[in-house]
């Protein structure tokens, strides 16, 4: 096969309510029942929810006191983020035993380019498989795995069958499987651009196709190309086994609403000693510092200024945080603050060349 016919075979896995099940499993009281990893009360919000609680419409970000509602029966367990990271870790592990090009995106998700891969397998669809086989058995938890020639596509398909399942799109199923989804199903595209696209006739991916780069360059800005690429399964980015960071941030919320900046100082501090040690443990630093602002009528806020040296000591974060909390009057009480740091030096590394794709129609076996 010539290099102008080569197709990536991607592998998006998706652990199956990771948070949740990973309690279930260390608790087996928990099985079976409606969990919500996170705090309950008016406070709280939902950091993940088990499939049997998801039945009764609790989710992740959502109020505590609303899942509470929605699923009377509802328990609330406190999360355990290390023990999530190690099992991470185990999963990870398994990846790497067919191919180096992973590319995590959180604790629970990752790509996968087995176009060449450590055990001589051809088929994408095998290799998803085996891998979730090991996942059961190794770890004990369940995955789910989209495979196709892309990322993009990989991902959507990832959630056609969970939980504990998986769907290929092979190449020559690519565009009928685009023009069959519900605009809502696209990765990044989000509610407020559904309901614009709604508005513009845009209910499927086959409307979407139908519309020409100049009407969606109009309507949708620099995302209209992106939308006129992805509809033809177009999209060019690589599994990125080094992903850079371009950001590091810490934050809190508080049990009571905070009125005066006064209160906020000795919460930035912490913050910021925060920021600072996982600066040091990434050995990274950044220019630019970000003051997150969470309103007590969930409004939010950033302020930023860009320094013309590279910082990671807490003194500097914290004193620069506190000019920008100072920079204007508060809009309200508060109830989360938080600080980041980007414009990393991390981030002059040269850009890899984007590479250019075509539509091919081939006998792939995935």
């Amino acid at each position: 096969m010539s290099d102008k016919l080569h197709i990536r075979k991607i592998i998006h896995v998706d652990m199956d309510a990771f948070y949740a099940s990973v309690e279930q499993m260390d608790n087996p009281e928990l099985k079976g029942k409606p969990i919500a990893v996170g705090g309950g009360g008016k406070r709280g919000v939902v950091s993940a929810a088990s499939y049997e609680a998801r039945k009764f419409g609790v989710k992740s970000a959502m109020a505590g006191n609303l899942a509470a509602k929605l699923c009377p029966e509802l328990i609330f367990v406190r999360p355990h983020y290390e023990r999530y990271t190690q099992i991470s870790k185990q999963i990870r592990n398994i990846f790497y035993d067919y191919t180096d090009l992973v590319e995590p995106l959180s604790l629970d998700e990752a790509y996968l380019d087995v176009t060449e891969n450590k055990k001589g397998n051809q088929s994408a669809s095998l290799i998803a498989e085996e891998i979730r086989t090991r996942i059961l058995n190794e770890v004990g938890l369940t995955a789910s795995a989209g495979i196709s020639i892309n990322k993009f596509i990989a991902k959507i398909a990832s959630d056609y069958n969970k939980p504990n399942g998986q769907k290929t799109v092979n190449p020559e199923e690519v565009i009928p499987f685009l023009e069959a989804l519900d605009i809502r199903k696209f990765y990044g595209v989000g509610k407020v651009t559904a309901e614009k696209m709604y508005q513009k006739g845009i209910f499927t991916g086959l409307d979407l196709k139908q519309k020409s780069i100049d009407f969606l360059d109009t309507h949708f800005g620099k995302s209209g190309r992106y939308y006129y690429d992805i509809i033809r399964g177009i999209h060019n980015s690589e599994v990125k086994p080094n992903r850079i960071r371009k950001s590091l941030a810490a934050e809190r919320t508080f049990s009571e609403n905070l009125s005066s900046e006064i209160f906020m100082l000795e919460k930035l501090e912490h913050i910021a000693e925060e920021v600072s040690k996982r600066l040091a443990k990434s050995k990274i630093a950044g220019k630019t510092v970000t003051l997150k602002i969470k309103y007590s009528d969930f409004t939010l806020q950033t302020r930023s200024k860009t320094l013309p040296y590279f910082i990671s000591d807490k003194s500097v974060i914290l004193e620069t945080a506190k000019d920008l909390l100072y920079q204007e009057k508060l809009n309200n009480s508060v109830r989360l603050l938080g600080i980041s740091l980007s414009n990393l030096n991390t981030e002059n590394k040269p850009k890899e060349e984007i590479k250019k794709s075509i539509s091919v129609q081939l006998k792939f076996k995935f």
